[in-house]
């Protein structure tokens, strides 16, 4: 059988605090997203999202894009940037004009949404996005195109991605250092929700909570929109940290220790057994951990104590970023577990049980010819920046219109400025 014909090629890179990764994708004339390489490395010059060093950072950038580009025997000139840091917020700003009952043109649209890109208020800022969630008639919702139907009043709700404007630019030019023109930095909660959830899922509501190296989002979504956004300093590099000080020893042991041996969920067997600290082939190498036998080896059971009471800490935090954006009660359901922390063991039954909701680990879908070691909870917003720039959805910033914003009448969004930035318009 003949391999799908390639119609669009798309590059990506995610810069997180604990790796750079990289994708070379294509869309096939079927319209499915087909990867052809994919990489990652460890991420040099970045600390908690924010550039520290921006030789190291563009190297690393550089490094891993040309290891997804050998892979996948192309090259790629402007990639889609994936970013976790650098203050990201979220708001929703929503518009309503008068339509007199008549029939909707495109023009109507237009001019909505030329409207609502005037109301917008970052105060100071940088907008990442600006997109048109759904539309209402009448204060009807749900609607996904409103032309061809008949209304007295058209409104939209516009989903506005904000950040910090220096970090942002700080990780555009370590891209643009790496020889790489910037289409666009994608937050990472819109991302990784085009990688992990269905269209069933953001319409229902669901929160989505992106466990990294070294920073949490909790993001909330419903009615087919992200409705808003907590960052918590938080993440998984921080319990290999504590792991580190608790036995003293490297942190690279740390994080195999984690990773190989780690778990949410303590078993009465953890008493009994003992893991070695060094790799295979490196026993006897280097000093004796705290706690250790003659054979470097430490009780399971401490490794999982401190695992878990780092992990009762950022779990508080989840919880208490849940119920600041309202996800409680029959609204608050589904909580999806991504990023390179969802991957250790008993996570999803531990979150379950101290969230008391249903809880799964979220991985990439929706692609196909991905790396089985890619194919991972850690690689869900490396996946999700290619879907998005596949769907290319309208941001009202790249209007361009000669219509003049008379606005007959607006309401607000979750930022009650809006409407006080827009009573000159009445």
């Amino acid at each position: 059988m003949a391999a799908p014909r390639i119609a669009r090629v798309f590059g990506a890179v995610n810069i997180g605090s604990f790796r750079i990764s990289a994708m070379v994708a294509g869309l096939t004339e079927t319209g499915e997203m087909l990867v052809l390489g994919s990489s990652h490395r460890a991420a040099d010059g970045i600390k908690r999202g924010y550039v520290t060093d921006m030789a190291a950072a563009a190297y690393a950038v550089r490094d891993a894009i040309e290891r997804a580009e050998k892979m996948a025997n192309t090259s790629v000139t402007s990639v889609w940037i994936g970013c976790s840091g650098a203050g990201l917020a979220s708001q929703v700003a929503q518009v309503e004009v008068e339509i007199g009952g008549r029939r909707i043109e495109p023009e109507d649209i237009e001019h909505l949404l030329v409207t609502a890109r005037e109301v917008i208020q970052p105060d100071g800022r940088m907008v990442l996005h600006a997109q048109p969630a759904h539309y209402t008639l009448d204060g009807a919702d749900g609607v996904a195109d409103p032309k061809g139907l008949h209304a007295e009043r058209l409104g939209v709700d516009i989903h506005v991605m904000l950040a910090d404007g220096a970090p942002i630019r700080n990780i555009t030019e370590a891209v643009q250092n790496a020889h790489l023109d910037v289409e666009a930095v994608v937050g990472s909660p819109i991302a990784a929700g085009y990688a992990c959830l269905s269209a069933e899922e953001r319409e229902l509501g669901v929160a989505l909570v992106e466990f990294g190296g070294e920073v949490t989002n909790v993001s909330v979504y419903a009615a087919g929109m992200l409705l808003g956004l907590v960052t918590i300093p938080l993440g998984s590099g921080d319990i290999t940290d504590a792991i580190a000080s608790a036995f003293g020893i490297r942190r690279f042991q740390a994080e195999r220790l984690k990773c190989v041996h780690g778990s949410a969920i303590a078993s009465p067997a953890d008493h009994r057994e003992m893991i070695p600290v060094n790799a295979p082939g490196e026993e006897g190498v280097g000093p004796l951990a705290r706690h250790a036998d003659d054979k470097n080896r430490v009780p399971r059971a401490e490794l999982v104590s401190v695992v878990t009471q780092h992990l009762g800490s950022w779990i508080e935090e989840v919880s208490r970023a849940l119920k600041g954006l309202g996800f409680t009660g029959q609204r608050g359901q589904l909580v999806v577990l991504t990023g390179g922390g969802a991957e250790m063991a008993g996570l999803a039954d531990y979150a379950q049980g101290a969230l008391g909701k249903p809880v799964r680990i979220g991985r990439p879908q929706h692609v196909k010819g991905l790396a089985e070691a890619h194919a991972t909870p850690g690689f869900s917003t490396l996946a999700g920046l290619v879907l998005y720039a596949a769907a290319d959805p309208i941001d009202i910033r790249s209007i361009r219109s000669n219509f003049q914003p008379t606005v007959r009448y607006k309401g607000m969004g979750l930022v009650n400025r809006l409407y006080q930035a827009a009573r000159e318009y009445f």
